[in-house]
């Protein structure tokens, strides 16, 4: 089989300590402080483009943009855009007008399929760029390999569970940085770091780093396929 041509790939999440992100109501909680929010926003400047599915722009509606104004001018230094490109996975367009992902402080990309409406299609357009890849579901390989293309070499995937299940079974993710707070949220129905079915095999990690941050544990995982 030929090899897939893709940006290196890698997830950053916050969940606490029984690998919740948020609890039974999906609304966002406040999981990691000052020092994780400094690593993450480093993260953000350290990457081409970031990607979130459709449930996180519904539930959180992040900005997905750098907030530190010294990253982002170090970004126009070396010749990048001040905010990497946004990335919503959303298969049939379900992403709101007024979602902060759409503002103008940086380019969004909507990765979408045929099952989304014409006029929503048409409608969003005129906020980012919207792409077909697929007919149902976004095939997320066509989408890595697109992405590639258009010169995005590193991604960040800011979940939810669903899409980093999704993007593991498909093989597109290289590492794991998980911040893991010191709450414990519960509940059966919580959303986890990996949502969705479970994998036939459990899929290996080699551990290359750990370290206390704040209140919490900051660990990063290479994914071993």
């Amino acid at each position: 089989m030929p090899i897939l041509t893709k940006p290196f790939t890698f997830v950053n999440v916050a969940a606490s300590v029984d690998g919740k992100i948020s609890d039974e109501s999906r609304k966002q909680i406040k999981i990691s402080g000052k020092e994780d929010f400094l690593r993450v926003d480093k993260l953000r400047a350290f990457a081409d483009a970031i990607m979130v599915g459709i449930g996180t722009v519904i539930s959180d509606n992040p900005s997905l943009t750098i907030k530190s104004e010294a990253l982002r001018m170090e970004r126009i230094r070396n010749g990048k855009t001040p905010n990497p490109l946004r990335v919503v996975v959303d298969s049939r367009l379900r992403t709101p007008s007024d979602s902060n992902v759409l503002n103008d402080e940086a380019e969004t990309l909507l990765a979408t399929t045929e099952l989304a409406d014409n006029e929503r299609r048409a409608k969003l357009s005129k906020r980012a760029r919207v792409e077909v890849f697929g007919n149902q579901k976004v095939d997320l390989k066509q989408l890595s390999r697109f992405l590639h293309d258009i010169g995005i070499e590193r991604l960040m995937v800011e979940g939810g569970g669903t899409l980093i299940n999704s993007m593991l079974r498909e093989k597109l993710i290289d590492e794991l940085n998980i911040y893991y707070g010191n709450i414990v949220i519960g509940g059966r129905t919580s959303p986890t770091i990996v949502d969705g079915s479970s994998f036939e095999f459990p899929i290996k990690l080699e551990l290359l780093n750990f370290q206390r941050l704040g209140d919490g544990v900051y660990t990063r995982w290479r994914v071993l396929y």
